[in-house]
């Protein structure tokens, strides 16, 4: 009985261990995965990947902005310009956003920093400025 017990929490840890940011995966597959795809690669020439985007390492303050406010279409990852609008979340609170944006800037083997609640509401702050 001990053993199982001891192996059960074991791979708690593991499972835990390997998603840092649950939260952010659930908001990913509830509002993103549908047309971003679950393994974030998009879909070719209308939606653009969130898998090894360069878009997201040069833009990371813009994230938030485009979450929350959607975009009209234009951006342009990785060399392709990507024309399809983007919907608004405007639902998704500066800890909910914070936690979205952690998941996506380190999954599929994306390794940007992390942001925090307090970095979104200060990106959400310069959205009209844009």
């Amino acid at each position: 009985m001990r053993q199982s017990i001891k192996v059960l929490v074991f791979l708690g840890l593991i499972a835990s261990c390997q998603q840092q940011y649950p939260q952010g995966e659930r908001i990913y597959r509830a509002y993103c995965a549908n047309c971003h795809m679950e393994d974030g690669t998009g879909l070719v020439w209308l939606i653009p990947p969130l898998a090894d985007a360069d878009y997201l390492k040069k833009n990371r303050a813009d994230v938030a902005c485009i979450i929350r406010n959607g975009a009209p279409g234009g951006l342009v990852v990785n060399g392709t310009t990507y024309r399809e609008p983007m919907p608004s979340f405007k639902n998704l609170n500066e800890v909910e956003l914070s936690n979205l944006i952690n998941y996506i800037n380190n999954a599929w083997g994306n390794d940007h920093p992390e942001t925090s609640p307090e970095k979104v509401l200060a990106d959400l702050e310069q959205c009209d400025e844009k």
